[in-house]
């Protein structure tokens, strides 16, 4: 999209308003939104986010005190990651596993991905992602202590896992 007032730039911002069912939208380039007085962000920096969140504060150690958690394989240390949000490599994720699962499960209330689902999945991937958030609901159930409900969840996991366990098996000729 072209901006819509220097008709000449890339717009990098873009929006909409409606007034009274009518919409109306404006592509605008940052030059233009800066020469307007605009202070619009053209990124989202989930470091940022990240950085000064509870949990994020230097990992404490099997004593209560705190200790220096560092990566082996880039050096970076926990508490540069709780200052900047960012890890250092793929190494970090297994030497601050600890720590950062509960960040994960602040950020998305859950240690696991429950989200959404591609529409265009084969029918045992969604199979296994619908049983994954059945028994997570008899789990809550369970918890909550709503025993028809983890009753009925029980029985309907059982008919989920016994046609898992008819399509799995081959076809007998």
């Amino acid at each position: 999209m072209i901006c819509n007032i220097c008709g000449t730039k890339e717009a990098t911002i873009h929006l909409t308003e409606i007034v009274n069912g009518q919409m109306a939208e404006v592509h605008i380039c940052e030059a233009c939104a800066e020469e307007k007085g605009t202070e619009f962000k053209t990124y989202f920096n989930f470091g940022d986010l990240l950085t000064g969140m509870p949990g994020l504060e230097a990992a404490p150690g099997a004593s209560g005190t705190k200790t220096a958690l560092i990566c082996k394989d880039c050096g970076m240390n926990y508490e540069d990651f709780a200052k900047n949000g960012r890890l250092g490599c793929a190494g970090c994720y297994v030497s601050f596993q600890k720590p950062l699962a509960t960040v994960i499960k602040q950020v998305q209330r859950s240690s696991s991905h429950v989200g959404k689902k591609p529409s265009r999945i084969s029918k045992e991937t969604r199979s296994v992602h619908d049983l994954r958030q059945l028994q997570e609901k008899l789990r809550k159930s369970i918890q909550e202590e709503a025993f028809e409900e983890a009753a009925r969840l029980r029985d309907e996991i059982r008919q989920a896992l016994a046609k898992f366990k008819k399509v799995k098996r081959p076809k007998d000729e």
